[in-house]
């Protein structure tokens, strides 16, 4: 594990979590595009709903799960792989799988710019909390500083379609974000402190819409 100064460590959280890192986050939205689409998310107070269910107890929860789990398994290359299977069965529909897994593999390939040996330990098959977890922690960043970005980054995402599938406008995306700011820090918290054992969702919702989505004829998002 490489040290890091908490200057380095906070560059580096904000480098791979930008929307400027080349994983192509902004091509997907995670079922929210069905939504809009569905009339279940129509406003910014909507889309404040459907992001915090997804925060708490969705796909954002057990993915900070798993990348917490990244964390600690991050030298060793059997329990990564096993992790990076378990968060592929987790996919809730073909879509989040080619979600995670393609998001992880390109996260994988931009972040190698920072040198590590954790490279060399990372499945081919990749999902996205364990690449962005494993790497982390061989960098000698804090779990809970590492899962909160990443959390961030989730919900701006969100915050970012929804503006884009316009059912919210710029200003209301801000506040959303502020809004959530404390049930981040919550969730984060609680995800640093988790093992596996913590996995599980109640999105049932959210699941149904990735499922729709994958039939939808006209769409912004692959996801």
């Amino acid at each position: 594990m490489q040290s890091a100064s908490s200057t380095q460590s906070l560059l580096r959280l904000m480098a791979w979590l930008s929307p400027a890192f080349p994983v192509g986050g902004f091509a997907y939205s995670s079922g929210l595009e069905r939504a809009v689409h569905d009339r279940l998310v129509t406003d910014a107070h909507t889309l404040k709903a459907w992001l915090s269910t997804l925060l708490c107890h969705g796909t954002l929860w057990n993915d900070a799960v798993l990348l917490c789990a990244a964390m600690c398994a991050s030298e060793n290359e059997s329990d990564l792989a096993e992790l990076c299977e378990l968060a592929l069965a987790l996919a809730g529909s073909a879509e989040r799988h080619q979600e995670t897994l393609l998001l992880g593999k390109a996260f994988i390939a931009a972040a190698q710019a920072w040198p590590s040996h954790v490279f060399a330990l990372l499945p081919r098959d990749c999902a996205y909390p364990v690449a962005v977890g494993a790497v982390a922690a061989a960098h000698g960043i804090v779990a809970e500083g590492a899962v909160a970005g990443f959390l961030h980054a989730g919900l701006s995402q969100g915050v970012s379609a929804g503006i884009r599938l316009g059912v919210a406008g710029q200003q209301d995306g801000v506040r959303i974000l502020a809004e959530l700011e404390p049930r981040l820090a919550a969730v984060a918290a609680k995800a640093a402190a988790s093992d596996l054992d913590d996995l599980g969702t109640a999105a049932v919702q959210a699941d149904i819409a990735s499922f729709r989505h994958e039939t939808q004829v006209s769409r912004l998002f692959r996801s």
